[in-house]
């Protein structure tokens, strides 16, 4: 009889960083991310609607539920990712885009990404990032429900509408603006 191969060990990571159509492009290509899921947490309606959520009648934020092998790449590594692709000095907002379905955090499942979460937080803070408080919360994990259909890999599907609408939203001139050259 053989032996069939181990399953690879995965490990989840949920990250609230506004527009999930932004967040998603971030990680996807990323080796070792097996799969990012856009999608809604931290509410208290089961199985919410985008619209829903749009009229902040559910409590849940937008976020992207990334599956990965960390034996490939780690939980800080995404953290890091996570951060220069957000602007952590806002509350309630990214970018253009307004309501408190856009509020940045992190959702740990486990005390070890709490710690490690926290960590990348406070390593954030430090940077002064224009003199401004980190305001990104960090939260326990909540019940994850997978966004509608058509908001799966919208950049993909959508390319063009995607692209105006990442241009538009003055998202890469404010991640400069913060970011710069500044290293994790």
């Amino acid at each position: 009889m053989e032996n069939s191969p181990a399953e690879p060990v995965t490990q989840t990571a949920i990250f609230a960083g506004g527009c999930f159509w932004c967040m998603e492009p971030a990680f996807d290509s990323i080796p070792g991310v097996l799969s990012v899921m856009p999608g809604y947490s931290g509410g208290f309606l089961e199985n919410p609607s985008y619209q829903q959520v749009c009229e902040e009648e559910t409590g849940h934020l937008e976020v992207v539920e990334i599956v990965f092998d960390p034996t490939l790449v780690s939980y800080r590594e995404l953290l890091r990712v996570f951060w220069r692709n957000i602007d952590p000095t806002t509350k309630n907002r990214q970018f253009c885009d307004y309501g408190p379905q856009y509020q940045t955090a992190v959702f740990y499942l486990d005390e070890e990404q709490r710690r490690e979460a926290e960590e990348s937080r406070d390593e954030a803070q430090r940077m002064n990032l224009l003199g401004a408080s980190v305001v990104t919360e960090i939260r326990p994990a909540s019940e994850f429900y997978p966004a509608e259909e058509y908001h799966r890999q919208y950049y993909k599907k959508n390319p063009y509408q995607y692209q105006r609408y990442h241009e538009g939203c003055g998202r890469n001139w404010r991640l400069k603006e913060l970011w710069g050259g500044k290293k994790g």
